[in-house]
């Protein structure tokens, strides 16, 4: 062992006089445990709510979207297969999104209906899967009346349940008198889905692509593609290619694109999360400091000692440097244990409860990612020695007499 480790070593342990810096530094330790652990969790916290809401908007929205500019695409069928030809799509669906109004006999809301065609092969998302496969085993109604599976939320605006009915309102071009002429037909709600996002599942209803094309006199056409692909993170640089290759015709969005603002938000809110409790870090830095000047004027005469015997500056700046090293070291350490501990505890006994009416969940959400963790802890033991190298340098820059004339 190197003899400035040994030294300082000693000097971190509490003797007689040095009582009260050992007080500063075992506070100073706590600070540091304190800031990790909090910094930990909270970056826990949030990037567990990136996640979630990123796995959730997935189950409900495609990877990429492509519409055309005339708002209907006629030749949806050739595209489809085009699109499903080129490099890392899994799956293309087509699409018809339509704004409509829901009538009950308890109230009146606006909504969204979304029609999906039932694919070759059903995806693997577990929410995706269930809700088509009851849109399209569901037993059909009486005098063929369409089949609606409306959100949660909306269902409860509504007042009504599985096997209702209800109206649809929809809004049609006259063709006479160039008005637009709201026509009425009752549907029948197949089932109530629930993707747990509050506003998605306030605002839109699913039906069958065919009934749809019935519905909205469409015929044969569609609103768009929905895309998956193998690899979500390279859905901007598809949809660019895509766009290319089938014209200026066409036009399309990624779901990075579509919810920009949000992930924008969430990472701007992580980025200020890391900047404000990392402020405990470096509160528990300044008591470093003041501990270790304080040690340097309590050793003034051990310094001296050390330097009439041969030891250079660099090694007295070392003696000092080691501290502010093992401070950071444990209160890392210590910080780290407890912040896992914190974080299993919200993830398995998840005894918050958040309104998701304001949140995208009820519970707070727990995902521990290695890269924060190596950030947080190696950013808090740069501090610690930082903070330690005011007190090494004034410790290396005293004269070994000075220090034993007034130990006298």
């Amino acid at each position: 062992m190197p003899f400035e480790w040994f030294i300082g070593y000693r000097y971190l342990r509490a003797k007689n006089r040095q009582s009260f810096i050992s007080l500063i530094t075992f506070l100073s330790i706590a600070g540091v445990t304190v800031g990790v652990m909090t910094l930990m969790t909270v970056i826990a916290v949030m990037t567990g709510t990136e996640h979630l809401l990123q796995k959730k908007i997935l189950s409900i929205q495609p990877h990429v979207l492509l519409m055309q500019h005339s708002r209907q695409m006629s030749n949806f069928e050739s595209i489809t297969h085009q699109v499903l030809e080129m490099d890392g799509v899994a799956s293309a669906t087509p699409f018809i999104y339509h704004q409509i109004m829901f009538r009950s006999a308890k109230g009146i809301r606006g909504a969204m209906i979304n029609a999906i065609a039932k694919p070759d092969i059903m995806p693997e998302d577990l929410f995706r899967k269930n809700l088509i496969q009851k849109l399209y085993d569901s037993k059909p109604a009486i005098d063929n009346q369409p089949g609606v599976i409306l959100g949660k939320e909306l269902a409860i605006q509504l007042g009504v349940g599985k096997g209702d009915a209800i109206y649809m309102i929809i809004p049609k071009n006259d063709a006479y008198q160039s008005k637009i002429v709201p026509q009425i037909q009752q549907v029948k709600v197949l089932d109530i889905f629930n993707s747990g996002l509050f506003e998605y599942d306030k605002t839109f209803a699913f039906v069958t692509l065919k009934q749809a094309q019935q519905i909205f006199d469409m015929e044969n056409k569609v609103s768009g593609i929905e895309i998956k692909l193998h690899k979500i993170f390279e859905a901007q640089n598809f949809a660019r290619t895509l766009v290319q290759e089938l014209g200026y015709n066409f036009w399309a969005r990624d779901w990075m694109r579509m919810n920009k603002n949000l992930f924008s938000s969430l990472k701007l809110q992580k980025a200020v999360m890391y900047i404000i409790f990392s402020l405990i870090v470096l509160v528990a830095g300044f008591s470093i400091t003041s501990s270790l000047i304080m040690m340097v004027i309590e050793k003034s005469k051990d310094i001296s000692i050390l330097k009439a015997m041969g030891a250079r500056k660099k090694n007295i700046r070392k003696i000092f440097v080691f501290n502010g090293f093992i401070v950071g070291i444990l209160g890392t350490t210590l910080g780290i244990l407890f912040g896992l501990v914190l974080c299993y505890v919200l993830k398995h006994y998840q005894f918050v409860e958040l309104p998701q009416d304001i949140y995208f969940f009820s519970t707070l959400p727990v995902y521990l990612d290695w890269k924060d963790l190596s950030i947080i802890s190696s950013g808090t033991i740069l501090i610690c020695v930082l903070s330690a190298v005011y007190p090494a340098l004034r410790a290396a820059s005293q004269h070994p007499v000075d220090g034993i004339r007034w130990s006298e």
